[in-house]
């Protein structure tokens, strides 16, 4: 299952309140808790946003950077995984634009190809192909909901938090990319 950018507690280093108010009481190192923690998330969803690795590597750095720095305005400490991710998907909708990439990316999860039932004249690989195709046509709003909630498995509430996106609106968004890619899968399977 994957981990969720929710309230942080591992047994390693306490709780996310616990580690930041080490870091601000002067533990710099205790920092690497907290990367350590979300960093390997935080690659995966960045990844799956931007399809570059060098882009998505660049991405993380930047927005555990822009975390540290603001370590004291984070509002709610116990919430820190959030307001990283909040940070991450503003820098990723940033390299996105800038790079143009945001437009046509995908997203590639092993684990949810696996699940879909592949037709019977298609191999595997084919029918990654076609998910990769029919990801890749959702608009990015719809594409960065689906990915939160169906690969992610964020709840809506934590969606919004993370997006700024109404719950409704994140609803929305998620059932016209599942419809859309029923759609597109659908004359790939029919075909």
């Amino acid at each position: 299952m994957t981990q969720r950018p929710a309230a942080g507690s591992s047994p390693v280093g306490g709780d996310d309140a616990a580690v930041i108010a080490r870091v601000l009481a002067g533990d710099v190192g205790a920092y690497e808790v907290l990367v350590t923690r979300y960093g390997g998330q935080a690659m995966r969803y960045a990844a799956r946003l931007l399809l570059d690795r060098r882009d998505a590597e660049e991405a993380v750095q930047d927005s555990f950077l822009r975390a540290y720095r603001a370590l004291e305005r984070c509002a709610d400490p116990e919430r820190f995984g959030p307001w990283l991710f909040s940070i991450l998907l503003n820098r990723c909708r940033t390299a996105g634009v800038r790079s143009g990439r945001i437009g046509r990316t995908f997203v590639f999860d092993e684990s949810l190809v696996d699940k879909a039932s592949t037709p019977e004249w298609m191999d595997a690989a084919a029918w990654r192909d076609e998910i990769a195709r029919a990801l890749a046509q959702l608009a990015a709003p719809q594409r960065e909901a689906f990915v939160l909630k169906h690969v992610e498995q964020l709840s809506y509430d934590e969606m919004a938090e993370i997006t700024g996106v109404g719950v409704s609106a994140l609803k929305m968004r998620v059932t016209r990319a599942v419809t859309r890619l029923r759609a597109l899968l659908q004359e790939v399977y029919s075909a």
